[in-house]
C-alpha cells in the first residue's frame, strides 16, 4: 500500500500538494467556459440551424452545439445517419462561422458489426477486453451487442486517438469536439451495471484492478486524438474520472432530474469535486430527467453560471427547453444571467489558469476561503467564484428572500453597490430577478461588459475593472490573457498582470510577468482600452468613479 500524506496546513496549501502529486487543471480552450447547448437529441441538421439561429434571434450567449447518440448510424460511433445528417461537415461549418463549435457522442463500447470498420479493424488486432478463457468480452450497451476497447493498453490508446484524424473521422472538421459518456464502463447487462471484475486487461491484469481507472484512460486517449488533430488544447468532457483527470479535461455530475433538490445538491457536489483536483466541472442545468418549469429553469441557470462547466441538457423525452421556450420574462431573465456568464468571462479564464497553475479550485466552499470562521463549515447553500465573489443562489420555489452570511470584511452588493460589513446574517429580499451576489473587499475583478454572441466575438472587446476596496482603500487583483487556445502560452506567449489599487488615488497595472507578441497583442491589454470604478464607500468615502488607469 502506497500512502501518501498532505499536510497542509491551509486549504490552499492542501489543494497544492494534492496538484503536485496528481497533477492541475488542463488549461482549457476558452470556448468551453462559454455556454454548451445539448439535448438527447437534436434531430436533424434543420433542427442544429434553428436551435443556432435560435439563440441569435433572441440574443442570448452562447459557445458550443452538442448532439448525443442519435446523430450516428445505428450507434455505430464516427458515423453519421445520413437520412438526417447528410451533409455534418457543411453543418458543423455553418455553426463555426459565428465563432461556435460543435460536440458528438463517442461512448467506449463498440457495436458488434462485421460491417463497422472500427469494430472489424480492432477484432483483427485484438485490441477489445478479454473474458478470462480469452475470448472478446461481449456486453450489452446502447447499440445492443458490443464490445469494449482495451484502453489500458498504451498500443489501443494510440489507435484510438488516430481515429479522430480528419481523414478516419469522415464528416468532422477541426471544429468538432468530443463528449465521452458511459466510460465507467458501463454494460447494462453486468454486475453492477459495469464489468465483470475477472475480465482481462493489458498484461494479464483484471478488470477489478483497474475498473476505476478505466474511464480516465479513454478520457484521455480521446483527448490526445483531438490535440493531435488540432495540434491545440482538446476538450473532451467525461462521465467517468479517476485522481489525475483534471489533466485531461472535464466531467459532469451525471444524469439529474428537473428537482429543486437536485439543483441545491449540485453546489455541494460541484464545490467537492474542485476539492478533489476536478475543479472543471457541472450539472446538467435544469435536470436531465423530467420537465422544469419557468421558475426552476430560471433559478438554475442564475445558479448554473457559476459552476465551472455551464451546459443545459434533457432526456429524450422530456419538452424542449432551449433558454427561449419558457415565456417572455424567462427568456428575459435567463439571458440577464447568461450575459453575466460571458460578463465575467475574464475573471473566469484567469481562476482556471490559477487552477492549471497551482491546483486552486473555480468554485470554492465558503471556509476554503475563511477557515477560522465557524459558521462557513457547514455552508453548502452558498459558494465562492475564486476569492472575490460570493454568490448565494436561491434554491427554493416560491422564495422571497434568501438569508444571507457574509464572513468578515467589507462586502459589495454587484447589483446595487450596497455596502455590507461581515461578519453579518441577513434576510436578502428577492424577486425572480435576484440572484444575491457579493464582490469581496480589498479585491479586483475584471470584466468585458460588451453583449456578444460567443466568446469568439468577445476577444477584441475593452475590459471593465472592478475595484471594492478593502476597509483601508485597497484593494488587489489579477488578469491572465492569451490566445485562448493554442499551448503557446506554454512558451511564453501569455499576459499575466497584478492589479494593484491604492486609498482611491489610482489604479496601477504591473508590467506583464511574461509576455509575448505572440499572444496575438494581449500584452498591456489588460490596460490598454480599459475603463475602471470603484464600488460603494469604502474608507475613502468614494462612490462608483472612473479610475486612471497607467501600465
Amino acid at each position: 500500500m502506497d500512502l501518501f500524506l498532505i499536510p497542509g496546513p491551509s486549504p490552499p496549501a492542501v489543494l497544492r500538494q494534492y496538484a503536485a502529486l496528481t497533477g492541475t487543471t488542463q488549461m482549457p480552450p476558452q470556448f468551453a467556459l462559454g455556454y454548451h447547448q445539448c439535448r438527447w437529441n437534436y434531430r436533424d441538421e434543420d433542427d442544429v440551424a434553428q436551435v443556432d439561429a435560435g439563440f441569435d434571434t433572441h440574443d442570448i450567449p452562447y459557445d458550443v452545439l452538442w448532439l448525443d447518440i442519435e446523430h450516428t448510424d445505428g450507434k455505430r460511433y464516427m458515423t453519421w445517419d445520413k437520412s438526417v445528417f447528410p451533409t455534418p461537415k457543411r453543418m458543423i461549418d455553418d455553426v463555426a462561422s459565428r465563432g461556435r463549435k460543435m460536440v458528438t457522442i463517442v461512448d467506449p463500447h463498440v457495436k458488434k458489426d462485421e460491417n463497422y470498420a472500427i469494430y472489424k479493424e480492432a477484432e483483427q488486432k485484438r485490441f477489445y477486453v478479454q473474458k478470462p478463457d480469452g475470448t472478446d468480452f461481449d456486453g450489452w450497451c446502447w447499440p445492443g451487442s458490443s464490445t469494449y476497447l482495451d484502453v489500458t493498453s498504451p498500443k489501443v490508446r494510440e489507435w484510438w486517438a488516430g481515429k479522430f484524424a480528419l481523414d478516419s473521422y469522415h464528416g468532422s472538421t477541426t471544429d468538432l469536439y468530443i463528449w465521452n459518456d458511459m466510460n465507467e464502463p458501463s454494460v447494462f447487462n453486468g454486475p453492477e451495471v459495469t464489468m465483470q471484475k475477472d475480465l482481462m486487461h493489458h498484461g494479464g491484469v483484471e478488470h477489478r484492478e483497474v475498473h476505476n481507472a478505466f474511464g480516465m484512460y479513454y478520457h484521455a486517449a480521446t483527448a490526445d486524438g483531438i490535440r493531435r488533430r488540432n495540434d491545440e488544447r482538446p476538450f473532451v468532457l467525461s462521465r467517468a474520472f479517476f485522481a489525475g483527470t483534471q489533466r485531461v479535461g472535464p466531467i459532469w455530475t451525471g444524469d439529474n432530474a428537473a428537482d429543486w433538490d437536485h439543483l441545491r445538491v449540485s453546489l455541494p457536489m460541484v464545490m467537492t469535486l474542485g476539492l478533489t483536483g476536478l475543479t472543471f466541472s457541472g450539472a446538467d442545468v435544469g435536470g436531465f430527467f423530467g420537465n422544469p418549469d419557468a421558475e426552476l429553469m430560471t433559478r438554475w441557470y442564475q445558479m448554473g453560471i457559476y459552476y465551472p462547466f455551464f451546459r443545459g441538457h434533457a432526456h429524450l423525452d422530456t419538452k424542449r427547453r432551449e433558454p427561449w421556450l419558457f415565456g417572455d420574462d424567462s427568456t428575459a431573465l435567463i439571458r440577464a444571467a447568461i450575459r453575466r456568464r460571458y460578463q465575467l468571462m475574464p475573471y473566469l479564464y484567469t481562476l482556471f489558469e490559477a487552477a492549471h497553475r497551482e491546483g486552486a479550485p473555480v468554485t470554492r466552499a465558503l471556509w476554503y476561503e475563511f477557515p477560522a470562521d465557524h459558521h462557513t463549515l457547514d455552508k453548502e447553500d452558498a459558494v465562492m467564484l475564486g476569492p472575490a465573489v460570493l454568490v448565494h443562489p436561491v434554491l427554493h420555489a416560491g422564495a422571497t428572500q434568501v438569508t444571507v452570511y457574509l464572513p468578515e470584511g467589507i462586502w459589495y452588493d454587484m447589483d446595487t453597490n450596497a455596502v455590507h460589513r461581515g461578519p453579518k446574517t441577513f434576510d436578502y429580499p428577492v424577486t425572480m430577478a435576484d440572484t444575491p451576489t457579493f464582490v469581496r473587499g480589498g479585491y479586483i475583478i475584471v470584466r468585458r461588459d460588451r453583449s456578444r454572441r460567443s466568446t469568439a466575438a468577445m476577444a477584441a472587446d475593452p475590459f471593465t475593472v472592478i475595484v471594492a476596496p478593502d476597509e483601508a482603500g485597497n484593494a488587489v487583483g489579477e488578469v491572465y490573457l492569451d490566445d485562448g487556445k493554442s499551448f503557446q502560452y506554454q512558451t511564453g506567449a501569455f499576459s499575466r498582470r497584478a492589479l494593484t489599487f491604492t486609498a482611491f488615488s489610482k489604479l496601477e497595472c504591473s508590467a506583464p510577468v511574461t509576455a509575448s507578441a505572440a499572444a496575438g497583442g494581449v500584452g498591456g491589454a489588460a490596460a490598454e482600452g480599459a475603463t475602471a470604478e470603484t464600488k460603494g464607500a469604502g474608507a475613502g468615502g468614494a462612490g462608483a468613479a472612473a479610475l486612471p488607469v497607467s501600465a
